[in-house]
């Protein structure tokens, strides 16, 4: 347990297995950090010093601000001196050493009312990323934030606390899949202009692949240098990749309008990949390795508690939020323990096949059991709807665990979940028994389209059939998009948003095309 000056802790000796084929030596040196390290980025001792000893290069700030994973006190600051953020050694351009950067919380945009200050250090261990937590606030405000690094002052983020009690209302974007080279970003200026309480990413965060001209640069007017046209294995090379994401004024904007949370897919790691098995010749004793520096870069580039701080080749990106009474949100990981894709048919209905794991599986159905809330959100990964028996990388790979968990939504008041991975929208209902779609429907499932990955995409495509010859399928549309949702103790508002093109320019104007209504206490989908 670590303590700082101002009384708060928290703890960075956090048990976990030693991988399979890790020495302890080379386990405890693949982390990489220290506890001061990371004590230091969250925040220094009241008596630090906030003057930096050496320059600040200009331009710092050149990746934005962010926040997230908010409770109803606080929130976490992120952001990350990067100078020159594309140098080819993953630092940025910044020097080697440490520095102080000065944090402002303000009620008012123009910061005459600051409510909370402090100081962390951005370290080169850490990629020179801070990620302060800031508590003592009140509930289900909005604030505004700013970082200060010497004469380096960055742009004003917007965050907000949860709420608590008996909330009128909540309003949530959910997103995923940008990738980079695939297209710009227009679906991120229609959700900043909007500026919900919070927006909720899905997964595949970057991409892994590398970027080739001719190939799978679809992105008109840009181009990379040869050092992106590998696939990322090393650390180095995954805090560049992030930052190539980073430095789109899109995703930046979208960043400063909310405070996010995040969970992951595949696409952070590597394609397909199930906890320690990779689809791609590595081996499980080598995997670990992999795992590690892409976790470790997930937590730097991100908005993260310390509660997901990664340990080696493994990180707690399970958690839970409550906004109020109204809602519970439930952050699934189902990359990190899930079983590997099956070997045959006997193997995909085994009774014992999780995509969650024990653990996380005992973990949700307990809060879902527990919760005081009038919804119940699960924010996942992959699609749970059953579609077609061969889509194992989705839940329909995993049916035993599917009914087990839509045994916990029967118990549960007005389920819903979130879901990314596949590039399309889709807005389902999801049954108490899928080969039977007259049984009851038990909750909804809202399918947020990609942000920019498979490029334009169409109002339709060929896997349509697949989706709507199920009559609990309500909605499909393969253009890239985000979903737009409001909660209140009535009734849940979903909008579907999509943008024509995103290979050409960031200029596409974005578009309701599709609503739906889900009354509290009736899970369904009726159309506005």
């Amino acid at each position: 347990m670590t303590k700082f000056e101002n009384g708060a802790s928290f703890m960075v000796d956090r048990p976990s297995p030693e991988p399979a084929g890790l020495g302890r030596r080379s386990f405890l040196q693949l982390s990489g950090l220290s506890a001061a390290t990371v004590a230091l980025g969250v925040t220094a001792p009241a008596s630090a010093d906030a003057t930096p000893r050496r320059p600040v290069p200009s331009g710092a700030f050149a990746l934005g601000v962010a926040s997230g994973d908010p409770v109803a006190d606080g929130f976490v600051l992120w952001t990350k001196l990067a100078p020159e953020p594309l140098a080819l050694d993953g630092h940025g351009g910044m020097p080697p050493y440490d520095v102080p950067v000065r944090y402002e919380v303000a009620e008012d945009e123009r910061f005459r009312k600051v409510v909370r200050t402090g100081t962390a250090i951005a370290s080169p261990e850490l990629g020179h990323a801070v990620h302060p937590q800031v508590r003592g606030l009140r509930p289900g405000r909005e604030y505004f934030y700013r970082f200060r690094a010497g004469q380096e002052i960055s742009p004003v983020g917007r965050s907000k606390t949860l709420p608590t009690g008996p909330a009128a209302s909540f309003s949530f974007a959910t997103a995923s899949c940008q990738a980079w080279y695939h297209g710009y970003f227009p679906a991120y200026q229609d959700l900043a202009r909007r500026a919900p309480d919070a927006v909720v990413f899905l997964g595949d965060y970057i991409y892994e692949y590398g970027i080739l001209a001719g190939g799978n640069l679809w992105k008109q007017g840009v181009t990379v240098g040869p050092e992106h046209g590998v696939e990322i294995e090393t650390l180095e090379q995954y805090r560049l990749r992030y930052a190539l994401f980073k430095t789109d004024p899109d995703l930046q904007a979208a960043h400063a309008a909310a405070p996010w949370l995040h969970t992951w897919d595949d696409h952070e790691v590597q394609n397909n990949y199930s906890a320690n098995t990779s689809y791609y010749g590595i081996t499980p004793e080598m995997f670990p390795y992999r795992r590690a520096v892409a976790y470790r870069a997930f937590y730097e580039n991100l908005p993260l508690s310390l509660n997901s701080l990664p340990h080696g080749p493994d990180s707690q990106v399970y958690r839970r939020f409550d906004v109020g009474r109204l809602a519970r949100l439930n952050l699934l990981d189902t990359r990190q323990f899930r079983d590997p894709v099956p070997v045959d048919e006997a193997d995909r209905l085994s009774e014992t096949r999780t995509i969650m794991g024990p653990a996380q599986e005992k973990w949700l159905y307990d809060g879902l059991k527990r919760s005081p809330a009038t919804w119940n959100l699960v924010a996942n990964g992959v699609v749970v709807t059953a579609v077609t028996d061969d889509r194992v990388e989705q839940w329909d790979g995993y049916p035993a665990n599917r009914r087990r968990l839509i045994s916990a939504f029967e118990k549960t008041s007005n389920p819903v979940v979130l879901t990314g991975d596949i590039h399309r929208a889709v807005a389902s209902e999801l049954k108490a028994d899928f080969a039977d779609p007259s049984s009851r429907t038990v909750g909804v499932e809202l399918v947020c389209s990609s942000i920019a990955s498979d490029g334009d995409g169409a109002e339709t495509d060929n896997y349509a059939k697949d989706w709507l010859q199920h009559p609990y399928v309500k909605f499909y549309n393969a253009r890239r998009g985000y979903v737009h949702a409001t909660l209140t103790p009535t009734e849940l508002t979903s909008e579907f948003v999509a943008v024509p093109y995103v290979e050409a320019d960031a200029n596409a104007a974005a578009r309701t095309v599709a609503r739906f209504r889900t009354p509290a206490g009736s899970p369904r989908l009726e159309a506005l």
